[in-house]
């Protein structure tokens, strides 16, 4: 969540096998759908890693969430705004819903291809351990190390009744008091017994809402957390400034998470979440809240976009790599919590294959540039870019 992480919870970053290199060689030729079924089966290292957040506030942590300081670039001389259009949503709905993750017209599914390079983007990517690192997928098979697959879960909530869960939060000052769709049926981030920042995910699909919550615990009949965020996904509102949700950043992990039924449809509309270990004690729009350790500017802060260059060579890619590939050019990667350097993430899904996963460990951070996103902001509490 919130950026009060313990340090120790690093995920292991695998090594690709010979399996799982021919298992990538033959994904190229196969279509998505008809090689997910049989990539996940073949062999493959292990230590794809849970870890890609320093850990959601740690158990006994003192830290409080702080209050805001907003950076904005657009101030920055000899930078002039500049307009960019929103592309319309290609997933049309959330998989078991009727609902779009949030508005096409949101900054998630903006176009940045185009965007001015930062003036700070060469101290950021300086300063995001870069250099000599490969992207990790935080995602994909387990391999037996939790019971589930790596990855956030999502849960769709299909009941008629009104969420009635009450949750006790351990900041209950920068949380929604609200009830929430919490069940036994509840998928938690690693599993029922996990350790680690315990994510859950719900959408309520009769109202497209969507509530998320981090170190979710039920003790006895009780539910706790240590906070909690609802969005409308018909909306652009914002949080309030200052306030944290189950990222760091203050954003929804939702819109930020790639999921295979995107893979398969062949494009990815939006931005992706990805964390670093250290990041400046301040955020940028859309961001709500600071979490960083440093005051030095020449540190990225939350809510930093950043792309992959538009010369990087995706040819030797397989056809599921390039997709993620391109949204990485297109849309960008979003700067969203502390965590471990250039880990992105996805959903726990048994869909994804290995040899995906493996693929993606190819990618060198050095590849990303940091963008300037100020153009295109309309109104500082809203996620609506402009048109």
């Amino acid at each position: 969540m919130s950026g009060h992480r313990s340090p120790n919870s690093f995920g292991a970053v695998g090594s690709r096998t010979g399996v799982a290199l021919a298992a990538a060689l033959v994904m190229a030729a196969v279509p998505a759908v008809a090689a997910s079924a049989w990539a996940g089966s073949l062999g493959a290292s292990p230590g794809n890693g849970a870890g890609g957040a320093i850990g959601s506030q740690a158990a006994g942590s003192t830290a409080r969430p702080i209050a805001a300081v907003n950076l904005n670039l657009a101030a920055v001389p000899g930078l002039t705004p500049r307009a960019f259009s929103p592309t319309q949503a290609t997933s049309k709905v959330l998989p078991g819903t009727k609902c779009r993750v949030f508005p096409a017209s949101s900054v998630w599914h903006s176009d940045i291809s185009a965007l001015p390079i930062s003036p700070r983007s060469a101290q950021w990517m300086a300063n995001s351990d870069a250099n000599g690192r490969n992207l990790h997928p935080d995602f994909g098979p387990s391999f037996g190390e939790q019971p589930v697959p790596y990855g956030i879960p999502i849960t769709i909530v299909k009941s008629k009744k009104k969420p009635s869960t009450k949750v006790t939060f351990e900041y209950a000052d920068e949380s929604d008091r609200v009830r929430y769709p919490l069940s036994a049926q509840t998928k938690i981030e690693g599993g029922a017994g996990a350790d680690g920042d315990r994510h859950a995910i719900m959408v309520y699909a009769k109202t497209c809402k969507l509530y998320e919550t981090w170190s979710t615990r039920k003790v006895g009949r009780r539910w706790t957390a240590g906070s909690g965020a609802v969005w409308s996904l018909r909306s652009n509102k914002l949080r309030p400034s200052g306030w944290t949700s189950a990222d760091a950043a203050g954003l929804p992990i939702l819109p930020g998470l790639l999921r295979w039924d995107e893979i398969v449809s062949g494009r990815i509309d939006h931005a992706i979440r990805f964390t670093l270990p250290e990041t400046q004690d301040s955020f940028v729009w859309p961001a709500r809240h600071r979490a960083g350790s440093t005051d030095d500017p020449a540190f990225p802060p939350m809510g930093a976009r950043f792309r992959l260059s538009a010369a990087f060579d995706t040819a030797g890619f397989s056809r599921s790599a390039r997709v993620v590939l391109e949204a990485m050019k297109r849309y960008g990667m979003v700067l969203a919590d502390n965590g471990s350097a250039w880990y992105f993430q996805g959903t726990s899904d048994t869909r994804w294959p290995d040899a995906l996963i493996s693929e993606l460990k190819d990618v060198p951070a050095s590849s990303f540039e940091a963008v300037d996103a100020a153009p295109l902001q309309i109104t500082a509490n809203s996620a609506a870019a402009r048109p």
